[in-house]
């Protein structure tokens, strides 16, 4: 039976699900998904995303495919997995579903992947955001963080920044762009590459709160980095604070406009 694979363009709220992979025991964004295309009487299916993310992250632009038997109209596709996620009470939206080229692939097609961290930098908590940001109640040194974040960027072995429990072959990655920016209230630091290790954003983002808290010298950053040592690295941030926020691909595999 002939196949016609779908790129879908997810929002998910990680706060209630042990991350995006599915696993025994625990509620994940991938069950939530797949239940919901089962739904569509198109019988069991396994969708790929373009990045897993760990409890409690969350998704603005996380992009998956499947392989559906029927072919479906985008907008009736998408309609059709939102009414059935919101039956489920599920924290999921498909922010979008198009028809994919037949060599797409949404994890090994991508180029880029992009991840925001947001810190709530004041002295009372999160009310509304709670569970969304880091709260940091001490003031940061935004310009000494941004500093240090510099002095990172490029092809390293990213050890240091890298959780314990990582599957990655290496832990050489090219990190494009590390920008620490001030947000009103908040302080978003914003990260680029074409892949990341497991837990390797929110540990360099733990570690740039330290420069921010004056507990590190902005020249900590990279010699923590050179010492391709865990032990050298920051307290890991929480996962409350990280967005994945989108995906890019290739034009010619690219199967919808994403916006940034």
């Amino acid at each position: 039976m002939a196949a016609f694979r779908y790129a879908l363009r997810i929002e998910y709220d990680g706060t209630p699900y042990h991350g995006w992979q599915s696993q025994s025991g625990g509620r994940t964004v991938q069950d939530a998904i797949e239940r919901a295309i089962e739904r569509l009487k198109e019988g069991p299916r396994r969708i790929t995303c373009a990045g897993r993310t760990d409890a409690g992250v969350h998704g603005l632009g996380q992009v998956a495919h499947v392989d559906l038997a029927k072919e479906w109209r985008p907008e009736k596709l998408r309609d059709a997995l939102n009414a059935h996620l919101q039956q489920a009470g599920e924290a999921v939206v498909i922010l979008e579903a198009a028809l994919a080229p037949e060599e797409f692939d949404a994890r090994l097609s991508a180029i880029r992947r992009h991840y925001r961290y947001r810190i709530l930098n004041r002295r009372p908590p999160a009310g509304l955001d709670r569970h969304k940001v880091w709260h940091v109640a001490r003031p940061l040194d935004v310009a000494a963080m941004h500093e240090a974040a510099q002095s990172i960027l490029g092809r390293h072995d990213f050890t240091t920044f890298r959780a314990a429990a990582c599957q990655a072959k290496s832990p050489v990655r090219t990190l494009e762009r590390l920008e620490v920016m001030q947000a009103g209230e908040e302080i978003h630091v914003e990260a680029s590459a074409r892949s990341f290790l497991h837990n390797q954003v929110r540990s360099m983002v733990g570690s740039l709160v330290k420069v921010g808290l004056d507990a590190w010298p902005v020249t900590e950053m990279r010699a923590a980095l050179d010492a391709t040592d865990r032990a050298r690295c920051g307290p890991v941030a929480p996962p409350d604070g990280l967005y994945f926020m989108q995906v890019d691909y290739p034009e010619e595999r690219q199967p919808f406009r994403i916006t940034p």
